[in-house]
């Protein structure tokens, strides 16, 4: 969970070097990891390596990253797998001569042994990370072949793990050689430069060609050439895997927001309008349907927030269906697989496509003969490459750690799985399929609205709540996994302790934490029912002096004795992620800002999980 820039060019493309575009790039890449950053570049035929631990701006500053005057450059900004935060463990790392410096995300699994093999060699590290196994492998048998390329096959080929891998060497100023296994890794295009990257929007404002790699390709760029390998060591005509992002500069960048949190949940209208677009004309959601209607079980696996939209979709198919979706939590796929046959169907659901977990429990499900389907925002991701089919969200990148619009997104996306899953099943009739799909129309505009009216009370309650220890996020049915969510970002981002469950539970142990002034939050779906049977559960937790906070739909449950009331539009009861999440969204935000915290980059914490 680290990111990854290289960029190389001729003078004439950048004159006075790439320095200010590779730190540009890091900024952008900062999400992934930002506990320390650094740069490495070829400066009058030698590697000049800044680095340290801290966030990526600071380092910079103190370092002097754009300072460097250098057309073949490679940079890092790192979330600790081995070895501590520190500046020592900051990347790039180099051989024991300076020949090579590389930059990594992923765990070699093998580096130990590795590591002995070449200290018993005379080899001297300087680090505690895995990483710096790569650069004295390559100098070792550059020693021996004298050919950079040939040296950097040799040391792939002794490496056990997941990587994405970009190398600079004085032996050959520029180029930038790469490796990818299980790890994000693309190629940018340009005219007079050429770029890797972990990441499509660190690379956005330079190119929009993209080659999205698969596992096991390597190669090399310099400003004129590309050249990559399958894992068999065959050329590849990349040509054919050119694809061109949709995306803007401005999409990746902050758009006048203090923070990209707050500017991802007010791009969630037009997020859910280009998903809507996508998915109306989308072959992939015939092909997935005809999956679920032939499979015997049907599962659906995640991490994180992608888990909560995939148990939305699990209450909604058993709503609208009669059919059970079997969920489970992607990292503990072993306790599943055993249980997945030829002939069932595993949806995947992955913002970035690159969930460690997530990958994991898709290729074990293959091995025992299920169909894939894939929900991803990330075009050409690993997850989508090895789905039978995959329906993509279309949110934009997606900057902050705390998942937001691709929440909204991958709930669209299921809603709109769920309902032609059902008319196709008989479940529903053309007529009640309609207008479920009329209202998954209004969904761009519901949100809108959620916002516009969630957005000053959520600013408001932060203010009163910011120094509670824990609370509560209840709910019932189709709120549920929207409670799940809502505990999440307050946990993720507002350091507080959160915890949700269907309401039904509180009097079955939960309710004994309860004293005066404990915050319960309770997301009340638009259904009847639901309503009725939270009324109580409000009372239950009012008589013993909580602090009740309804989100409900305006004009809803006037008879509920709730502290604080904050209404959302008024709409369909399957629709609850739309109307109710924003105030969580918002929330947590807030929640973050008064304790003075940066929502974008919570501790401990990456965007994009690709380790187990």
């Amino acid at each position: 969970m680290c990111g990854i820039i290289g960029i190389t060019s001729t003078p004439n493309y950048s004159p006075e070097g790439v320095a200010k575009l590779v730190v540009r790039a890091l900024l952008r890449l900062e999400y992934r990891g930002y506990d320390s950053a650094g740069v490495a570049g070829i400066v009058n035929g030698e590697i000049v390596v800044r680095k340290a631990r801290g966030k990526i701006e600071d380092v910079s500053r103190r370092l002097g990253f754009d300072k460097i005057r250098s057309y073949c450059m490679i940079g890092h900004t790192r979330w600790a797998t081995h070895g501590v935060p520190s500046d020592r463990n900051a990347h790039p790392h180099t051989d024991c001569r300076k020949w090579f410096a590389v930059v990594h995300n992923g765990i070699l699994e093998n580096h130990a042994e590795l590591r002995r093999r070449l200290e018993r060699k005379g080899h001297v590290f300087r680090s505690d990370t895995d990483t710096e196994v790569l650069p004295h492998l390559v100098e070792d048998y550059y020693v021996v072949l004298g050919n950079v390329m040939s040296a950097f096959e040799k040391a792939l080929g002794l490496i056990r793990g997941s990587y994405a891998f970009a190398m600079i060497s004085v032996h050959e100023p520029d180029k930038i050689f790469f490796a990818k296994n299980k790890n994000p890794l693309v190629v940018g295009i340009g005219k007079g430069f050429n770029t890797v990257a972990s990441d499509i929007a660190a690379i956005i404002e330079l190119t929009r060609r993209i080659v999205v790699l698969r596992d096991g390709w390597y190669g090399y760029v310099s400003p004129h050439d590309i050249v990559i390998y399958d894992e068999r060591g065959e050329p590849i005509d990349w040509k054919k895997y050119v694809i061109t992002v949709e995306w803007s500069v401005e999409d990746a960048s902050k758009s006048g927001y203090p923070h990209y949190m707050l500017k991802e949940i007010m791009e969630q209208p037009v997020a859910l309008q280009n998903t809507l677009a996508g998915i109306r004309r989308d072959k992939a959601v015939e092909k997935a349907i005809n999956i679920l209607l032939n499979a015997e079980k049907i599962y659906i696996t995640a991490a994180g927030t992608s888990y909560h939209a995939g148990l939305y979709y699990a209450s909604l198919t058993s709503i609208l269906s009669g059919t059970l979706v079997h969920p489970f939590i992607a990292s503990e796929y072993e306790l599943y697989v055993k249980t997945i046959n030829e002939g069932d169907a595993v949806i995947a659901v992955s913002q970035s496509g690159e969930t460690m977990d997530t990958l994991n429990a898709v290729r074990e499900a293959k091995k025992q003969g299920a169909k894939i389907i894939a929900v991803s925002n990330v075009v050409e991701s690993s997850i989508p490459r090895e789905s039978d089919t995959t329906i993509y969200t279309r949110a934009g990148p997606e900057i902050g750690v705390a998942a937001t619009k691709t929440f909204t997104s991958q709930t669209l996306a299921l809603y709109w799985l769920s309902i032609h899953y059902a008319l196709a099943r008989g479940s529903i009739n053309q007529s009640e399929a309609k207008e479920l799909l009329r209202e998954a129309e209004k969904a761009p505009w519901l949100i809108r609205r959620a916002i516009e009216m969630s957005k000053p009370l959520a600013e408001k309650l932060a203010a009163e709540i910011s120094s509670a220890g824990s609370m509560y996020v209840l709910s019932r049915g189709i709120g549920v996994p929207v409670a799940m969510e809502g505990a999440l970002k307050i946990k993720e981002i507002g350091y507080i302790h959160a915890e949700a469950y269907p309401a039904g539970e509180s009097k079955h142990g939960p309710i004994a934490l309860i004293e005066k002034g404990f915050p319960v939050i309770f997301i009340v779906p638009n259904d009847p029912r639901l309503v009725y049977l939270l009324m109580g559960n409000i009372e239950e937790m009012k008589s013993r002096g909580a602090l009740t906070i309804g989100v409900l739909s305006e004009n809803t449950c006037r008879e509920c004795k709730l502290d604080i009331r904050i209404e959302t539009p008024y709409a369909d009861k399957l629709l609850v992620p739309f109307t109710h999440t924003p105030f969580i969204q918002l929330l947590s935000y807030y929640i973050a800002i008064n304790k003075g915290y940066d929502p974008d980059k919570p501790r401990n914490l990456a965007k994009t999980v690709t380790v187990e």
